[in-house]
């Protein structure tokens, strides 16, 4: 074993964990699940057997992660959010054929106590802050707040604020990584050299 596992964790027969990851108290993990390496599970982490958690991601005490969701890589999943995978679940009423995906793509922040509803796609290094609900897609690099969710602003890879000039262009204050803004999307300004 390659990776910390404290005594109180249950990692199920199959499950896959990359080298260097850390598996905290009370933390089950399904045996269908894929883990990359790097990886950080808080305290009382449930993972699913249909998910995959890509390297370096940080899911926070709490945190449930349900089949078909992905976490691509460097996610960070703060205390105590919420996936959901099915849109109308009934107890009363069998919907595991009806689990609909969830995508969180590369370097995406959730914030504490928000709600993810099942079904969309939230784009690299958004930022999704603390108690907000999102139920719809999420743009790259969207500031989204509130509930439902609305977009307020942009933020930079390296998790700051952007503040965009007239002309749709912004510089992360401590990165010096430059952004521009086209046609509602959000793009890093990539230097040739």
């Amino acid at each position: 074993m390659n990776y910390f596992q404290h005594p109180s964790a249950i990692v199920d027969e199959g499950a896959q964990i990359g080298s260097d990851s850390r598996i905290w108290h009370f933390v089950h993990i399904c045996g269908g699940a894929r883990i990359g390496e790097g990886v950080s599970l808080g305290q009382n982490v449930f993972v699913g057997n249909k998910v995959v958690i890509g390297d370096r991601c940080k899911v926070q005490n709490n945190v449930s992660v349900y089949d078909n969701v992905t976490l691509e890589e460097g996610v960070f999943c703060g205390p105590s959010m919420v996936f959901t995978n099915v849109y109308n679940p009934r107890s009363l009423i069998e919907r595991k054929d009806q689990y609909r995906a969830t995508v969180v793509k590369k370097g995406a922040t959730l914030g504490a106590n928000c709600t993810i509803i099942c079904g969309i796609t939230i784009g690299e290094y958004a930022f999704v802050g603390a108690g907000a609900v999102i139920n719809n897609d999420v743009p790259a690099y969207a500031l989204m707040v509130g509930v439902p969710a609305r977009q307020i602003g942009w933020m930079s890879e390296f998790g700051e604020q952007l503040e965009l000039s007239d002309r749709g262009e912004a510089v992360c204050a401590h990165s010096g990584v430059r952004y521009m803004l086209k046609d509602n999307i959000l793009s890093k300004v990539e230097i040739s050299g």
